[in-house]
């Protein structure tokens, strides 16, 4: 049981080690284009007074499960508007070696979602949405195109 917790605790450092020491010095370097994981959207992150914002400005319209409206929307006004176009990532502010405080907004799902990002050494944006603490949630990775 020893073993395990220093294990988890290596990997809790190597983790906290990944981010991009440029980002540091840059929190612009997040500016641009961004393909999701699953390739089907682009999403261009943008900076206005002081926060991260990422629009949705492209969708793959032939992947066969395909709408243009945000259906899933629970606001049945939002409903009608298409996808392309809107704000998915809200009011990101970059501390240290992270932007977070903001919200992402799934259009697959419909929800929104309390959210932090990462740049990896890789060069992919590490992209983790949570519902209350960011133990429970979802990450994904996106990449430049």
């Amino acid at each position: 049981m020893k073993h395990l917790f220093t294990i988890i605790g290596l990997f809790a450092i190597f983790m906290g080690r990944v981010t991009v020491l440029q980002a540091q010095d840059n929190p612009d370097v997040i500016l641009g284009v961004w393909f999701n994981e699953e390739k089907d959207g682009k999403i261009k992150i943008y900076k206005e007074d002081g926060k991260f914002f990422g629009k949705l400005v492209w969708v793959d319209a032939d992947k066969p499960d395909f709408t243009p409206y945000d259906e899933k929307n629970p606001d049945e006004e939002l409903q009608k508007r298409k996808k392309v176009g809107i704000i998915l990532l809200n009011d990101f502010t970059y501390d240290d070696e992270r932007w977070e405080d903001g919200t992402i907004y799934d259009p697959k799902s419909g929800k929104t979602y309390s959210c932090y990002m990462k740049l990896l050494d890789d060069g992919k944006l590490f992209v983790r949405g949570y519902i209350g603490f960011s133990l429970i949630g979802r990450t994904t990775y996106w990449t430049r195109p």
